[in-house]
């Protein structure tokens, strides 16, 4: 009887998508036309022979159609295919029940597959019983030698980023130092004003890099802690006695990518704001606040000075034009609001940046 069935379904079943037993034309179209590997066996006969293969089981399995139809499933079957996974398929083909289970194949070439077999029964017009086969291959399991060889290079490879970041910090301190030294040699006291404004920001810089923490690909900046410390170099650079600088920072994390630019504006901001906001000796309070609320991450720097409008020129050019280019890099928007007796900057910027 198996021979009989081998035989009419060969003469049947030529090409990948010809027309299978129990199956209408629109059926079978579909079916031909899907990239999932598709198959049907004969549910009652021993064996369960082949009946039908769309195109993607073909190229799944590196076999011809006239090489599959009327075949075994045997045909495919791997040597390391568990008993109980196709003892249980095979029940379920001749039962007419549905069933899923993870078994290892062989292609034509002796190419070891892992895949995923569901089953589920079909009968055609006449009442004969089919099980159809949708498949999926698996990705293989990674050898033992190959893992250790890839644990041994992300290792190597998250020591070298940790390596660079330390040379990118001591990099930047040096910068700073030989800008610095060179603001000592300049001629006038603009020109030393200008690289000693420079070297701030460059410290700021290697700030935020002290302050980056995190898994290599999910890197955060502590916007607390370097406020803190913003707020401090801040302070070091004016009349302590005179000018207080205050961070009033939540718990917040700022992606890696967001890092330098938020860094860069609270010190922009808070630097201009010490050293513009209270002149003549005048005392003051700088504050720094940073929080999450409803419309994203907000950055505010205020001040108790003398009052300041940004269209005015009381305060450093270049400062308020990196400010500016660093919130448009943002996709922010910043504000200037008169508050009581001094002026407060408040910088919206949306989740994502």
């Amino acid at each position: 009887m198996a021979g009989a069935a081998r035989r009419s379904t060969r003469g049947a079943e030529k090409r990948p998508g010809a027309e299978a037993p129990g199956l209408d034309d629109a059926f079978a179209a579909a079916i031909r036309a899907s990239g999932v590997p598709m198959a049907l066996v004969e549910a009652t006969t021993p064996g369960h022979p082949i009946a039908f293969v769309n195109e993607a089981f073909c190229q799944l399995t590196g076999y011809a159609p006239d090489e599959l139809l009327g075949r075994g499933c045997g045909l495919l079957r791997g040597p390391g295919t568990g008993r109980l996974a196709a003892a249980r398929l095979r029940s379920a083909a001749t039962r007419g029940v549905r069933a899923r289970a993870e078994v290892e194949g062989l292609r034509k070439d002796g190419a070891r597959l892992r895949l995923s077999v569901a089953v589920s029964p079909v009968r055609n017009a006449a009442g004969a019983r089919h099980a159809f086969a949708v498949v999926s291959e698996l990705a293989a399991p990674v050898p033992a030698e190959r893992l250790a060889d890839l644990e041994a290079a992300l290792e190597r490879r998250t020591a070298l980023l940790h390596e660079l970041d330390h040379r990118a910090k001591n990099t930047l301190q040096v910068v700073a130092s030989l800008v610095l030294l060179r603001a000592r040699r300049a001629p006038d006291a603009a020109s030393r004003a200008v690289l000693d404004r420079m070297a701030e920001r460059i410290g700021a810089l290697a700030a935020v890099q002290r302050h980056l923490a995190g898994p290599d690909e999910d890197r955060r900046l502590d916007l607390g802690a370097l406020a803190e410390e913003l707020a401090g170099e801040v302070a070091a650079g004016v009349e302590r006695d005179r000018v207080t600088v205050a961070a009033e920072v939540a718990p917040v994390l700022v992606p890696a990518v967001q890092a330098v630019p938020v860094g860069l504006l609270l010190h922009e901001l808070a630097s201009n704001a010490a050293r513009h906001a209270f002149p003549d000796g005048r005392p003051g309070r700088v504050r720094i606040r940073a929080a999450r609320e409803a419309d994203g991450l907000v950055l505010e720097v205020a001040d108790d000075g003398i009052g300041f409008s940004p269209e005015g020129d009381g305060r450093e050019g270049f400062g308020l034009s990196l400010v500016a280019m660093l919130v448009r890099q943002l996709r922010g928007t910043l504000t200037w609001d008169a508050t009581p007796g001094g002026t407060r900057a408040r910088i919206v910027l949306p989740d994502g940046g």
